[in-house]
């Protein structure tokens, strides 16, 4: 992520990014659920059970979920048998919640947690939405436990020509279509163009590591539209 100006007219200003987010995250979180299985085909379901089994924790295991939303990932956490937390940053999203897990406002910078306190962590399609990487993840190394997991879910492009090229038509044009007849047009312009916030992939993966980070792995979902990266706390 390069410093400045965003030129992309469907994203704010750097600056004035965690405002703008939080107001247009507050803004479609009664239809967020719906849309998400609409213009995915359902496969985010499949995409949060593999983050949860990648984490290969036991029962029981204490894990928070930063940027939990309507708290599918904290759903889906519960049900393979562990406690969830989830944690975000709009109120509008914790109110349309539907989970059990407790759930927390806080900033991502400053999480609300003490050292070790986690088992595992997971953050589903939300890296691009932080103002800045690189102290979320530190934020995330604090609060996991030595040997703890960590588990990233967020798009990707698909690496063949002709499915990025459905991809793109799709995510860039129908994505913002639909989006905006169900609920929030700008809303949906601006989630396809933020993946301009999304570092390189080797500077992500170096991201993740430089917050101490090892045995970092990345596999791609969804004939590679979407992304996850997994890894143990030192």
């Amino acid at each position: 992520m390069s410093p400045g100006r965003v030129t992309d007219a469907a994203l704010p200003d750097l600056d004035d990014k965690p405002r703008v987010v939080e107001e247009m995250f507050d803004r479609i979180a009664p239809r967020y659920d719906t849309l998400n299985r609409v213009l995915t085909f359902r496969m985010d379901v499949a995409w949060r059970r593999t983050a949860s089994k990648m984490l290969g924790l036991r029962p029981d295991s204490r894990v928070l979920d930063l940027a939990c939303g309507t708290g599918d990932l904290c759903r889906t956490l519960t049900a393979a048998g562990h406690a969830p937390v989830g944690l975000d940053f709009s109120a509008g999203m914790l109110r349309a919640a539907h989970t059990d897990a407790p759930l927390v406002r806080a900033d991502a910078m400053q999480l609300p947690f003490a050292a070790a306190t986690f088992d595992a962590l997971t953050c589903g399609f939300a890296l691009r939405n932080f103002a800045a990487l690189a102290p979320v993840l530190a934020e995330c190394s604090r609060v996991l436990r030595p040997g703890g997991r960590i588990a990233l879910l967020d798009v990707a492009e698909p690496e063949s020509p002709l499915v990025r090229s459905v991809h793109g038509a799709w995510f860039r044009h129908v994505v913002p279509f639909v989006g905006g007849l169900i609920s929030d047009r700008a809303a949906y312009r601006y989630l396809p163009a933020s993946t301009a916030y999304l570092p390189p992939l080797p500077e992500l993966l170096a991201l993740v590591g430089d917050a101490g980070i090892v045995d970092v792995s990345r596999r791609t979902l969804g004939f590679g539209a979407a992304q996850l990266i997994t890894g143990t706390r030192v």
